[in-house]
């Protein structure tokens, strides 16, 4: 009998339960994968709160995974039983034992990465790939503002930018997390709870605004990020851990210098089989030569069992870089 989390109502960590369930054999365009180890996402808390609501109750939750494929649909052909694979993008219910993926959205796992590896890193560095490379390719030398860049997804978007040879600053909330972020690669930090956003990156950015701002933040960060763009530069929204940007005045951007303003997410990005070939290639030859490190603490890797544990300590601001599920 295969286990799996579900939920039957909106709220906070508690409502997470551990059910049995028999698995549905795959679709004729889906594999069958056992789960070795989970990604944890900050969106699985929105899908669980119900800020970004689920098709229907119950439901399953988690997008990410690495594993083995234990069957295939009838039309995959480029998966065989007994590969190494990870994905991002499936259905909601990657938190469990078992799980039904679109096969396009499966990729070969190269025997050098780990599952843990794997499923720390492929959401949130398909997420890097994206942001730095397609929305606003970033280029050697130049400068540009992350926020969050302790978190999971800023310290990939650290080491990555210094793969690319790029200054990337970024924000921080405490003494802790700005030396996380530079030892990952970040070329300055910026403190939130003690600094002037814009003031700050001027200071550091010889009296310059910079052409891109990556905020994951949301609400409490917007107008603060505007202020650091030049004119006719982007403000690349992707995120709301503080709560989604509303209302907002498309004036602002007129005001500010002719602003560009995007809200991207990745399956608006990688939506094919070769998209995803692409951007999952990239991102494990750097994992591969060392680049991009993405191993989990100890402390944040928890059973299948302790996910609502698992959610509070993410909830809580205190975690580091990726967390797990292990099954």
């Amino acid at each position: 009998m295969a286990k799996r989390i579900q939920f039957t109502q909106h709220g906070g960590p508690e409502v997470l339960q551990t059910v049995d369930f028999t698995p549905n054999p795959p679709a004729d365009n889906e594999v069958q994968v056992e789960n070795k180890a989970i990604g944890i996402n900050y969106i699985d808390t929105y899908i669980r709160s119900g800020l970004y609501p689920p098709p229907s109750l119950p439901s399953g939750l988690g997008t990410e995974a690495a594993g083995i494929v234990s069957k295939i649909g009838r039309n995959v052909t480029h998966l065989a039983v007994g590969d190494r694979v990870v994905y991002a993008q499936s259905g909601l219910g990657a938190y469990s034992t078992v799980h039904n993926v679109p096969a396009a959205k499966a990729a070969k796992l190269p025997d050098a990465i780990s599952f843990e590896q794997a499923a720390a890193s492929f959401l949130k560095g398909l997420t890097v790939y994206y942001l730095l490379r397609k929305t606003y390719p970033i280029k050697a030398g130049e400068t540009f503002l992350f926020h969050a860049a302790a978190g999971g997804v800023g310290l990939i978007a650290c080491q990555w930018a210094k793969a690319l040879d790029a200054k990337l600053i970024g924000t921080v909330g405490s003494a802790e997390k700005a030396e996380r972020a530079k030892q990952a690669g970040a070329w300055q930090t910026i403190n939130y709870r003690d600094e002037n956003i814009a003031e700050r990156l001027q200071v550091l950015n010889n009296g310059n605004k910079v052409a891109v701002v990556y905020d994951s933040v949301g609400k409490d960060t917007w107008e603060a990020s505007l202020d650091c763009i030049q004119p006719r530069g982007l403000m690349v929204s992707f995120g709301n851990s503080s709560g989604p940007v509303s209302g907002v005045n498309l004036g602002i951007l007129n005001q500010k210098g002719s602003l560009y303003v995007t809200r991207p997410s990745l399956n608006g990005y990688v939506t094919t089989r070769e998209e995803l070939s692409e951007a999952s290639s990239e991102l494990f030859s750097l994992i591969i030569s060392g680049k991009i490190n993405v191993d989990v603490p100890e402390n944040q890797m928890f059973a299948l069992d302790d996910v609502v544990l698992a959610h509070q300590t993410l909830e809580s601001r205190s975690t580091q870089g990726s967390s797990l599920l292990i099954p």
